[in-house]
């Protein structure tokens, strides 16, 4: 039995490193800073330099492949995934494999503890189920996470992106080399935005026309603000209107929606210290503050009305 739980908690443990560690140190888009280190160079698919995949990602990859899923499944979910920053071939493969990986692994955990957990025969027929469910379930729910983090990371870059294009454009720069010239600076302090930026650039070199690059951007990301800015930028580029203008006007709506939505969350905060207060800080305060004469009416009160008695 010992030796059971340990090769169950061993494989759960291998699985959770895996998992992180190719979403934070192997997945494909992490990998666009590299691809163009010289701006005079070209940028090739030999550049690329994309890593090798281990024995354990090639398994889950097998594993995942054999999962029964439609191919409208597994569409959406590679939109899913390519909103949260993961582009290769084998994602949704890895992902499945994930899942199928952790739900058979709570399941047994949950067979060899379930003796320790309860003794009722309905839950011990529901807890093995319910952790094969949640096993297969946990890692939709946190790639979902990853989506939302991600677009408010690409939503909070986009004024500075927007500053720094405007200077761009102002300075007799194309949109092109505008949009290239602004990955490339943006690497460090916004990587996510910087990516995007990169890709559109790709495609434009690979044939793509620049509205066609930039719808696309707006779909791979699902962020509202930047199908906004795609939109103001299509929409320049065909009527000829300023350019610089028009993102500058963005740049500012944008900073004032920010700030608006500061004010708006700092407004609700007394409203959500109600319930804490209510039913955490105000009881202790009622023990400090009326303990001692509750102490006192029991103390002397009760008696006295006993003798009276």
């Amino acid at each position: 039995m010992a030796l059971l739980v340990s090769v169950a908690l061993f494989g759960l443990l291998a699985t959770a490193i895996a998992a992180y560690g190719y979403g934070r140190y192997a997945k494909p888009a992490r990998l666009l800073r590299q691809l163009n280190p010289d701006p005079a160079a070209p940028a090739t698919l030999d550049r690329i330099g994309l890593p090798k995949q281990s024995m354990l990602a090639r398994r889950v990859e097998a594993l995942g492949k054999h999962a029964p899923i439609s191919p409208a499944d597994a569409q959406t979910t590679r939109r899913t995934l390519i909103a949260a920053g993961y582009r290769g071939e084998s994602a949704v493969a890895m992902l499945y494999g994930i899942k199928l990986i952790l739900a058979v692994a709570l399941a047994v955990l949950s067979i060899v503890f379930r003796d320790r957990i309860t003794l009722n025969p309905v839950l011990r027929i529901v807890l093995p189920l319910a952790a094969t469910v949640a096993g297969y379930w946990i890692p939709g729910f946190i790639l979902e996470r990853k989506v939302t983090k991600r677009q408010e990371r690409l939503r909070l870059s986009l004024p500075d992106g927007l500053d720094l294009m405007v200077v761009s454009v102002e300075a007799g720069l194309g949109l092109d080399q505008a949009l290239q010239n602004v990955g490339r600076e943006l690497a460090v302090a916004h990587p996510e935005l910087s990516e995007e930026l990169g890709l559109v650039t790709l495609e434009m070199r690979a044939g793509k026309r620049r509205a066609e690059a930039l719808r696309n951007l707006a779909q791979r990301t699902g962020e509202s603000e930047l199908r906004k800015l795609t939109a103001i930028l299509i929409q320049s580029d065909r009527f000829g209107t300023s350019m610089g203008e028009a993102l500058r006007t963005h740049s500012e709506f944008m900073r004032v929606r920010r700030r608006q939505e500061a004010e708006e969350r700092a407004a609700k905060v007394g409203v959500k210290l109600v319930f804490p207060i209510f039913f955490f800080i105000l009881p202790s305060v009622l023990v400090v503050a009326a303990g001692p004469g509750i102490l006192q009416v029991f103390k002397y009160l009760f008696p006295l009305m006993k003798g009276i008695q």
